[in-house]
């Protein structure tokens, strides 16, 4: 019998067959489609092609934070049950979810002091969230609890990278990460920016390269370099919005590019897909330095 349970929000992505073997339980996160709502974040509703299709031809996808309520009545059941949850959620540079959880837990342990439930934010998305939850699976299967687990995820997240690339800037305009003048101008050059998670888990556009073709290489290269030669890495996650193809030309240039004995290729979930738009590309792996140390070492800020 597991020690805990394990929950994350659907702006998670992970394989079904994944979730289904470990027993990952999902709190979905509302999303509407041309004033159409889905309660549901994994294609239950609506297929992953129709809805980047849709997208494609204009149509409008909004999402909302889950709110303190749901979280209250969640955690109370593990609280009266005197069960652990480890909860990874969404991260708190991308969403107010994370704050939700936190003011729902307060107000749990006011009346259920001793209640095992730990909210992670994950400063993670997507499969960034995907990948955390893997490791979770793991440690929970060397039998920590899920205190345990918690203290040692805050420390092991910061090596957790996420870069991406998008096809369309004016997604990211729409959620207010570009300028309307500086997306309509890399539209018309056809500018492609290579972004990644920054170490408090907002979204930073790194380096702008022209084409499709060197935005692979650059994401490739920007991962490769913070791997070390002699690393072997246990999993990569990519995710993709609509875009197979490339994604699985990436990943034949990441394993040309290090030593990974798997990397996990799936369609992206409409949470973060509303986001970023169809033909984006995320990238999630294990790094040999922190987030921090990256932007030092390459950047030269932190």
């Amino acid at each position: 019998m597991d020690s805990f349970s394990i929950m994350v929000d659907t702006s998670c992505d992970l394989p079904v067959n994944f979730i289904r073997e470990h027993g990952i339980k999902k709190l979905p996160i509302i999303f509407d489609l041309d004033g159409k709502p889905h309660n549901q974040g994994y294609w239950q509703e609506i297929s992953g092609g129709d809805f980047y299709n849709t997208l494609r031809n204009g149509g409008v996808a909004k999402t909302a934070q889950i709110n303190p309520e749901t979280f209250v009545e969640v955690f109370t059941e593990y609280a009266k049950q005197g069960k652990e949850l480890l909860f990874l959620v969404l991260s708190s540079g991308l969403s107010g979810t994370y704050q939700s959880a936190l003011i729902a837990l307060q107000e749990v342990k006011e009346k259920y002091p001793d209640c095992k439930v730990f909210p992670i934010d994950s400063i993670n998305a997507s499969v960034g969230i995907g990948l955390l939850t893997d490791l979770v699976v793991r440690k929970r299967k060397e039998g920590l609890s899920a205190e345990e687990t918690a203290k040692w995820l805050e420390e092991k997240k910061h090596s957790c990278h996420g870069l991406f690339t998008v096809d369309d800037l004016m997604y990211l305009h729409r959620g207010g990460r570009l300028s309307k003048l500086s997306a309509i101008a890399g539209s018309v050059l056809r500018v492609k920016p290579v972004l990644n998670l920054a170490p408090a888990g907002t979204l930073a556009v790194k380096d702008k390269v022209r084409g499709r073709k060197a935005s692979l290489q650059m994401l490739t290269e920007q991962f490769k370099r913070s791997i070390k030669p002699e690393t072997e890495l246990e999993t990569v996650y990519i995710a993709h919005t609509d875009c197979e193809s490339d994604a699985n030309l990436l990943a034949e240039m990441i394993k040309s590019a290090v030593n990974v004995k798997k990397v996990v290729v799936m369609m992206m979930g409409p949470i973060i897909g509303a986001h970023v738009g169809p033909g984006a590309l995320v990238l999630l792996f294990e790094a040999d330095m922190t987030r921090n140390e990256y932007e030092t070492q390459f950047y030269g800020q932190k």
